[in-house]
């Protein structure tokens, strides 16, 4: 039961973060369509969200299976 516990928690997670990073990725190119001429700078944005999102989704996965006991 704990295991499936940790599974769920890793899923969402995840599940979390792809829905974040369509949304990053659309986001921006709707953006660049409205401004080309700012493309580099909106996609240095978005690569930094995206990495920090990345980031968040993997502590979630990682403490989802630390934090609930007798999974170890």
């Amino acid at each position: 039961m704990v295991g499936t516990l940790a599974a769920i928690g890793a899923g969402l997670a995840v599940i979390g973060a792809g829905i974040g990073l369509g949304q990053i990725g659309g986001k921006a190119v709707e953006a660049i369509a409205r401004q080309p001429e700012a493309s580099g700078d909106i996609r240095g944005a978005m690569i930094l969200m995206a990495a920090f999102m990345e980031g968040a989704a993997l502590i979630a996965i990682l403490l989802s299976f630390f934090i609930v006991p007798g999974v170890n």
